[in-house]
């Protein structure tokens, strides 16, 4: 290795057990896209539509299947997966600055809190009454630790993070910017036109490897705990309400809401802009699509959608005005199959004109 940043062909080789065809000693700098690196950059072809920019790539090298590496004249390491092979070069390459340390000076740190020796708590950040930081645990600037929250080892919580009190963290686990994680649940009871509110007295728990996107919000139980499963990835700016519970290595991209009580099963993908009604579940292994309602329970593993696509818009408005006619077309289609009904009872047929 020659620097912190910069790896030769054969390093990189041995780090994903790869064939190397090509130069050994080629020092790779980087990584780009096939159509912006450079000659001391890696990249990787990972989609077949990409394939025609592979001949005319001035990468130094590049990250191939077997087949996609026969008749490649440059340097390349070939993989069985080149997405998967780039995702872990990815941390090697990864120009984040490690926090120092220790306890800075300006941080407030209650005295029956436990923060590891290893941990780094940066400036301004609020360690409350019995929290406990674990080892090698990053706290991002101004970040808040409410009273007797858990934050396990490895874990990493970039500025401005806000746990509220009793939020226990699984170990690794990667929380952005402006994240709040255990806000008090949505819950009122109503009284003669009144809302009257319900105390929030549960906590959140998730497990370990999860990753929390920036401005994510997580709310604590009405009684239990809210509950995300071990190698959970959320997006940025999505809604988790009270005891939701989401299964072991589900993935939600940005701006999905789920409501109160739903529960997620396991190896789930919910695209953008997903709604959840409150009190369904959905089984494991369910693929949801962009901008889906879902308003019951899912039983069967598979791929749901609702709403209708994009169209010109023109196109768009007479199938809206279709939609507003089709409660009337039902009605007058049950009447129609009333009468056939009827005349096909009495034994009457149509005759000959």
């Amino acid at each position: 290795m020659m620097t912190a940043l910069s790896f030769t062909l054969a390093e990189l080789a041995v780090q994903l057990q790869a064939e190397l065809r090509g130069d050994p000693s080629l020092v790779i700098t980087g990584l780009a896209t096939l159509q912006d690196a450079g000659p001391d950059q890696l990249t990787f072809l990972a989609n077949p539509q990409y394939r025609k920019f592979l001949g005319e790539t001035a990468a130094g090298a590049v990250l191939l299947t077997a087949a996609d590496a026969d008749g490649f004249a440059g340097n390349a390491l070939v993989v069985a997966d080149p997405y998967l092979a780039y995702a872990g070069l990815s941390h090697l390459f990864d120009p984040k600055p490690k926090a120092p340390v220790g306890i800075h000076p300006t941080a407030v740190v209650d005295p029956s809190a436990s923060v590891d020796p290893s941990a780094c708590v940066g400036p301004y950040v609020v360690i409350e009454a019995g929290a406990q930081i674990g080892a090698d645990v990053t706290l991002g600037a101004h970040s808040v630790v409410g009273a007797r929250s858990v934050i396990g080892e490895g874990g990493w919580l970039a500025p401005r993070v806000t746990l509220y009190h009793d939020v226990r963290i699984g170990k690794r686990v990667v929380i952005q910017s402006g994240a709040v994680i255990g806000g008090e649940g949505f819950g009122f009871a109503k009284q003669k036109g009144v809302w009257q509110k319900i105390a929030q007295i549960g906590g959140v728990t998730i497990g370990d490897d999860v990753e929390i996107g920036a401005n994510t919000t997580i709310d604590r139980g009405a009684l239990s705990d809210t509950l995300v499963g071990d190698g959970v990835k959320l997006d940025n700016q999505i809604m988790i309400a009270h005891n939701v519970q989401i299964g072991d290595h589900t993935a939600m991209a940005g701006c999905c809401g789920i409501s109160g009580s739903a529960k997620i099963g396991k190896h789930c993908m919910l695209a953008g802009g997903v709604g959840l009604v409150g009190h369904i579940e959905i089984c494991d292994n369910v693929f949801v699509t962009g901008m889906t309602m879902v308003t019951r329970s899912i039983t069967e593993p598979g791929a749901y959608s609702s709403g209708t696509a994009m169209q010109p818009a023109a196109e768009w408005k007479k199938s809206a005005a279709r939609i507003r006619q089709l409660d009337d077309m039902a009605r007058r289609l049950q009447q129609l199959e009333k009468r056939l009904a009827a005349v096909t009872s009495s034994g009457d047929t149509p005759s000959d004109a």
